[in-house]
């Protein structure tokens, strides 16, 4: 870190390195985090020394008020910094005021007052056609276990193929296959049921993996099983999902939550009802189920038209 390029008090220059220094030993940060907070303190130092006028001290750090944090979020959003690296700007600011303030420094109060950049609602891309079926194949599977690999495999198809959460596919037990079942009900966020077709390559996997597996399934019990016997937890998945990343070059936008966004985006490709979309995906909201699928205002509008009663 090349200090020289700061222009600032000598003591509040020490102070900054012993707040890194701690950083380092005490809380252990990655390095990665450690110089981002090097290089946001070192922004917002230069960024004071031509706001104030002068060199930074401890008493100018002291009586920042909320609009000087405000000016320096603005400065750097000018610059072209997003929400994301705004955040943890201040962060990083806020680490190094409470670190000043417990040694009795300062006063944090400034930059406590300053409310954080809304963060934009981010979703994983979905996949592709071919990468989606790719994903849920027999043959993609990464586990040497036959009954690991068709229980990863029905795992995925339900994700992809019914538009599952993944939490709702883990809690899903025998009982909710019965013989010539052709819907899963299925109990989502907030407890709302909702009724999702069950299609046959969907049952064929689920069954290929009954068949498979070593323990006795309960009709109540949770159907999908660790390789110990106990509920399959989403780690797991997730897990096998990061490796046919590796091995299939597959972005790191693919995750088991990819697949239920899959799901949806190729629904509607397809020609699907956004309406429809939304209740197969349980969103209580259709416009959440539009910022999901990447519809714009006017095809929302088209569906409201159609939709509502007194359109």
């Amino acid at each position: 870190m090349n200090e020289l390029l700061i222009i600032a008090d000598p003591r509040l220059m020490s102070e900054r390195s012993a707040w890194l220094q701690s950083l380092e030993s005490e809380r252990r940060l990655s390095g990665h985090t450690l110089d981002a907070y090097e290089r946001d303190s070192r922004q917002f130092l230069t960024f004071l020394t031509g706001h104030l006028g002068g060199p930074t001290t401890l008493k100018d750090i002291e009586a920042l008020r909320p609009a000087d944090f405000r000016a320096f979020l603005a400065a750097r959003r000018k610059e072209g910094s997003g929400a994301r690296s705004l955040g943890r700007n201040l962060a990083g600011l806020r680490s190094l005021l409470r670190y000043l303030e417990k040694k009795g420094l300062v006063n944090a109060a400034g930059a406590s007052a300053v409310r954080s950049p809304k963060q934009p609602k981010s979703l994983p891309k979905p996949l592709s056609d071919r990468q989606a079926v790719t994903v849920v194949g027999d043959d993609a599977q990464m586990h040497d276990e036959p009954w690991i690999a068709a229980r990863d495999a029905a795992v995925m198809t339900l994700l992809y193929g019914c538009g599952l959460r993944i939490s709702e596919a883990l809690d899903l037990t025998p009982r909710d296959f019965h013989d010539a079942a052709t819907s899963l009900r299925i109990t989502g966020k907030g407890n709302k049921t909702r009724l999702v077709p069950l299609l046959a390559i969907v049952s064929e996997a689920i069954g290929k993996y009954r068949a498979l597996c070593p323990f006795h399934l309960e009709a109540a019990e949770p159907l999908f099983r660790g390789a110990r016997g106990g509920k399959l937890q989403p780690a797991i998945i997730q897990r096998t999902m990061q490796k046919m990343r590796s091995a299939f070059g597959l972005p790191e936008t693919a995750t088991p939550h990819a697949l239920r966004h899959s799901f949806a985006t190729h629904l509607l490709a397809g020609g699907g009802d956004l309406r429809t979309i939304q209740e197969l995906l349980g969103h209580a909201s259709l416009s959440t189920t539009q910022v999901y699928t990447g519809v714009d205002s006017a095809r929302l509008l088209e569906v409201y038209d159609r939709a509502h009663p007194r359109a």
